[in-house]
């Protein structure tokens, strides 16, 4: 018999119904449950995948440059990055009449483009890229890092190459190696582009490898370096009257600390971005000689966590056993990394829009829009990826032997307290923040205006007042002018950073009021709701008062019988599972306050949303009716528009989203009937009964159905959500 699909699971390759189909994808990527699997090839598979995956990102990132350079119009834009829009690629499509033909053609095109809102033009331009041959030059460089990766993962699953597990689980030596190679050289390197290139760039200057060598990034070269005066790298910065790219208003200073925006460009200071990199730099240099190698300094990190002992003994044996528990265990190290990897995006999409690091990024407000959207759905779904192997975590490699009494146990012994607080907490957030938005809905239609609650965050605007902001009149710390943080800082960076959060034409610490209050508090509850989602799957994964076996029948099972009654929908699969729509919720609730608020912000209406804000009609009417209206009209009877490809976009995210219920709410015996009715059509069918199949069509497990709902869920969801937000954003704004 030929080797049938799945060849890692000789059980599943017998199988004679379609499952095998299914379950074979399903756990192509489970090299764990793989049928001939040692634990070296498990860590050596790994190993190998991550190059294919920089293979994909480098040639990715590739395409992107290649396709701006071929279609897009990036020299164009570069002498006026205001007014000419950003170019992704060219769009050929067969089915354009004429209008749709002009509609797309802009940006100066001869042809229909796509507009690019992904911000590539403001980074490139930012770091010194100017032409369309910078452009190309990048493209071959990053296919040619791509074909080097796959090199490198072909190599490494070599006899001869292949690492060994000693290898994989040196964690000392990979940490030191992370830390000052990924980090500390990394970061250096940056700091080098930035002040040999870049920074040149924003004052007129040409840098390229063939004058790389004759052009000082600073005129007294590398001698303040050598003789301990830095603070002449500071001096002499770009003034206030600096147009970027040219030399007019610009200085010589590489290192600064000047604080606040550019005032053209509307981003922070080069200078200031070159000297953050290198202060990164020093200090993971300095971090990647910490943990203790075959040189024997520095610490041994299994020691540390032996020491880890809280006094008092009230908190058993703290981290003893936390060493080989997280070092043999590849899902409580993903776990972490994960649960860190999602804070950090999360982080950036603050911060790409509050405190926008390249040139002219924050006049080009769709991007801004699109790009905080991207970064808090990629979190979310990061985040709740970390418990889901937290769960794996605690069913497969979890040893109560090793950790006895250790903080990993405790957790686990008072799981019920930690549970029933986070619930608690939710109940509390989600019930007093709906009372108080329907009780205002109901003023408003009353029409009694004046009786809605209204809370001012005070706590909050006090916050916002010890950063800087004056306009709530609290006069503390850095709002306060005779306070000694002011004084310390009021040479070097204070007057940039105040002039800059006081500034209302930034989303530098906007202003807020019961509006913001309220959602804030929507928000607390869907991220309280998730978490506890989350954290109970994880934490009842190997077992709970209701079935204390729980971890032996894996991450994912539907149901135990009907024998015991009410062990189904509580595996930690089934936990991720529903958490992730909470996690879409939540996000929802995130980006809709996030746009509103900017596009009154932009608008220069910001009273509508202080007014509509606070209660739940004005969401409805005034943030989602009122901005999808032009998406509802991308064409209509008298033509069409550039918005209509989003138009469509919005229906078809609709269907995607609304197809996920079809699997999430009918179940398995209704489809095995219809398939085994449809099967019996079939065979009865002259000309259709000429194709057989081997393979009996069986319906798709619970849990398989339940991925396939989520999946079309989540994905109409976002669809729909991109399309609106673009549409109305770049409607609006052009």
């Amino acid at each position: 018999m030929a080797l049938r699909f799945p060849r890692f699971s000789q059980g599943l390759a017998q199988d004679p119904t379609t499952r095998r189909i299914w379950f074979g994808i399903a756990t192509a990527h489970d090299f764990e449950s793989h049928d001939d699997i040692t634990e070296e090839r498990l860590y050596q598979n790994i190993f190998a995948s991550h190059f294919g995956q920089l293979a994909i990102i480098f040639l990715w990132t590739s395409g992107n440059l290649f396709h701006v350079a071929w279609q897009g119009n990036f020299e164009t834009w570069v002498q006026d990055p205001l007014h000419v829009r950003p170019i992704a690629h060219a769009i050929w499509d067969p089915h354009f009449g004429q209008p749709a033909v002009e509609a797309f053609t802009r940006g100066g095109a001869l042809g229909p483009v796509n507009i690019a809102y992904s911000g590539v033009y403001q980074w490139w331009y930012t770091i010194g890229l100017r032409t369309n041959e910078d452009l190309y030059t990048g493209a071959l460089f990053l296919l040619f890092l791509s074909a080097l990766s796959l090199i490198g993962g072909w190599l490494h699953l070599q006899p001869k190459w292949k690492p060994r597990v000693s290898w994989f689980k040196n964690a000392e030596s990979r940490l030191n190696h992370h830390l000052s190679g990924l980090f500390g050289v990394s970061s250096l390197a940056w700091t080098g582009h930035l002040v040999h290139v870049a920074i040149p760039a924003s004052r007129g200057e040409y840098v390229r490898w063939n004058n790389f060598l004759n052009v000082l990034p600073h005129p007294q070269g590398l001698g303040p370096l050598f003789t301990g005066q830095w603070n002449l790298y500071a001096q002499n910065p770009d003034s206030s009257s600096h147009l970027f790219g040219t030399s007019q208003g610009s200085g010589t200073a590489i290192l600064t600390l000047l604080g606040g925006f550019h005032p053209q460009t509307q981003s922070l200071w080069l200078t200031d971005m070159a000297h953050h990199h290198l202060a990164i730099a020093i200090l993971f240099l300095i971090a990647g000689h910490m943990y203790r190698t075959n040189f024997g300094i520095g610490h041994s990190i299994k020691d540390l966590l032996e020491a880890h002992i809280p006094p008092g003994g009230r908190l058993g044996r703290g981290h003893k056993g936390l060493y080989d528990t997280i070092n043999n265990s590849l899902h409580f190290q993903l776990g972490l990394a994960l649960a860190s990897l999602g804070v950090i995006t999360s982080l950036v999409a603050q911060h790409m829009y509050s405190l926008p690091a390249y040139a002219f990024i924050a006049q080009d407000f769709t991007t801004q829009a699109a790009l905080y959207t991207h970064h808090q759905y990629i979190a979310g779904f990061i985040m709740t990826g970390a418990f889901a192997h937290g769960a794996i975590f605690f069913i497969r490699d979890y040893n109560p032997e090793e950790n006895e009494d250790n903080v990993l146990a405790r957790m686990l012994d008072h799981k019920e307290a930690i549970i029933s607080h986070l619930s608690w907490a939710s109940l509390f957030l989600g019930f007093h923040t709906l009372g108080l938005y329907v009780h205002n809905d109901v003023m408003l239609a009353f029409g009694t205006p004046e009786k809605q609650i209204l809370i001012e965050p005070i706590f909050a605007q006090w916050i916002q007042s010890a950063h800087g902001k004056t306009s709530y009149g609290f006069d503390v710390l850095l709002s306060s002018t005779s306070g000694p943080a002011f004084n310390a800082g009021r040479s070097i960076w204070l007057p940039g950073w105040l002039n800059a959060i006081n500034e209302n034409s930034n989303s530098l610490f906007l202003t807020i009021g019961p509006g913001d209050f309220l959602v804030h508090h929507a928000i607390a509850l869907g991220l309280h709701t998730t978490t506890l989602i989350l954290v109970k799957g994880a934490l009842d994964a190997r077992g709970s008062k209701l079935m204390p076996d729980k971890k032996d029948f894996g991450y994912s099972f539907p149901c135990d019988g009907p024998g015991r009654g009410g062990t189904c929908d509580i595996s930690a699969w089934d936990a991720f599972y529903l958490a992730v729509f909470w996690m879409l919720n939540t996000i929802g609730w995130v980006t809709f306050y996030w746009h509103w608020k900017h596009i009154t912000l932009w608008q220069g209406n910001v009273s509508q949303f202080n007014e509509s804000s606070t209660y739940l009609m004005g969401w409805l009417r005034d943030y989602l009716w009122l901005n999808s209206s032009q998406l509802i009209n991308g064409y209509n009877p008298f033509g069409m528009n550039s918005l209509s490809v989003w138009a469509w976009m919005f229906l078809f995210g609709h269907l995607v989203w609304a197809t996920g219920f079809m699997f999430l709410i009918s179940w398995r015996g209704y489809w095995q009937e219809l398939i085994e009715t449809l099967a019996w059509a079939h065979e009865r069918t002259p000309l259709a009964n000429l194709i057989r199949w081997k393979d009996k069509p069986v319906a798709l497990s619970i849990v398989q159905a339940r991925l396939v709902g989520l999946a079309h869920f989540s994905v109409g969801y976002i669809f729909t959500y991109a399309a609106f937000l673009i549409a109305s954003t770049s409607g609006k704004f052009g």
